[in-house]
C-alpha cells in the first residue's frame, strides 16, 4: 500500500478539513494517508523546493510553482469581509517607514501588505510569534493570521484589515484568495485525480459532521482554541465555500494574479484554470 504524506499547517482550519481522513471516515484504495503540520512559510518554501506531493500553500505563491504543482479545487480557504489584520499597541501612530513583522515572505497577505505599505520594514516570523513582538515592542505592527485574528491581546487594536487592503486593490465583490493545496504534476494523471476527489470528500464530510469532528479535534488536543472559538474560526475558513472552488473564487483568484504581476512580483500572467488537474481525462479512460 502507498503511504501518501499531506503538508498542511497547524491552524484549526486545516486541522479540521484533512482530519476526516485521519480518523477513517474517508479513504482511497491502496492508499495510506499521513500528515505533517509546519506553519505556512515553510510549506511555501518546502513546496518552492518541491519536498511533498500534496501540500498546503498560500495563493500567493502558486505562479512561483506552476511548472513543477496543480492546484487542487479543494480544501480552500478564502475571506470575505475578513481576513488577516495589521496590529499594533492601542494608541501607538505609525510611521511611514514603520516596523512589522508578517508570517513570510511568500505569502498572501504579504504580498498585499508590501503593495500597500511599500515603505514599512520588514521583518519575518512564525505566525506564532508575531502577537508577543508587537506586545514587546520588538516591532511596531504585525500581520495576525489563523486563529490569532480572533484571539489577540486587549492592548491591541487593528490598524488596518487585510481586506480592506484587498477591497482597494480588487474592487468590491471578489472574496480575499487566502490558502489552498497544491499537488505535484509528475504524478500519474489518474492517481491525482484520484487524490483530489478523496481531499474533496474529505472536506466535505468534515462539514456535513462538523460538530462532531469539532468535539474530537477538542477532547484529543489538536487545536489551540477553545469549542466556541473554533466554531466562529471554521465558519471563516473551514466553510461550504471551502470543498470545492466555485467561479467567483476562480475570479478572485486570477485577480489576486493579476495584482501580483502588475506589482512586478511575478514574471508572467498567471491564470488559475490553466493549471488544474484535468478530471475530463478520467471520464474519456472509462468510456
Amino acid at each position: 500500500m502507498k503511504k501518501t504524506l499531506i503538508a498542511h499547517s497547524p491552524d484549526a482550519d486545516d486541522i479540521f478539513m484533512y482530519y476526516a481522513i485521519k480518523f477513517g471516515w474517508v479513504d482511497m484504495k491502496d492508499t495510506l494517508f499521513d500528515n505533517i503540520a509546519k506553519d505556512i512559510q515553510t510549506l511555501n518554501e518546502d513546496a518552492l523546493n518541491g519536498v511533498y506531493d500534496i501540500v498546503a500553500i498560500s495563493f500567493a505563491l502558486y505562479p512561483h510553482i506552476k511548472e513543477d504543482y496543480a492546484p487542487l479545487r479543494t480544501a480552500v480557504s478564502f475571506g470575505e469581509g475578513y481576513g488577516p489584520k495589521v496590529i499594533k499597541k492601542k494608541g501607538v501612530k505609525l510611521k511611514r517607514n514603520f516596523k512589522v513583522a508578517l508570517s513570510g515572505e511568500h505569502t498572501t497577505n504579504a504580498m498585499l501588505f508590501r503593495i500597500k505599505f511599500p515603505e514599512a520594514r520588514i521583518t519575518y516570523m512564525n505566525f506564532l510569534d508575531i502577537e508577543k513582538a508587537v506586545l514587546d515592542g520588538d516591532v511596531d505592527a504585525g500581520v495576525l493570521i489563523h486563529e490569532s485574528i480572533l484571539t489577540y491581546d486587549n492592548e491591541l487594536e487593528v490598524e488596518i484589515e487585510m481586506w480592506d487592503i484587498w477591497q482597494e486593490l480588487a474592487g468590491k465583490d471578489l472574496p480575499l484568495p487566502l490558502g489552498g493545496m497544491a499537488i505535484r504534476r509528475s504524478l500519474p494523471l489518474n492517481k491525482a485525480i484520484d487524490y483530489e476527489e478523496t481531499l474533496t470528500k474529505a472536506v466535505q464530510v468534515a462539514r456535513d459532521h462538523k460538530d462532531r469532528l469539532s468535539k474530537m479535534l477538542i477532547e484529543r488536543d489538536l487545536v489551540r482554541i477553545d469549542a466556541e472559538t473554533l466554531d466562529r474560526y471554521l465558519e471563516l475558513y473551514a466553510n461550504d465555500e471551502s470543498i470545492t472552488l466555485s467561479e467567483i473564487q476562480y475570479k478572485a483568484i486570477n485577480k489576486l494574479f493579476e495584482i501580483g504581476y502588475k506589482n512586478g512580483f511575478y514574471d508572467t500572467p498567471v491564470t488559475v484554470e490553466d493549471y488544474l488537474i484535468p478530471t475530463e481525462y478520467k471520464e474519456i479512460r472509462n468510456s
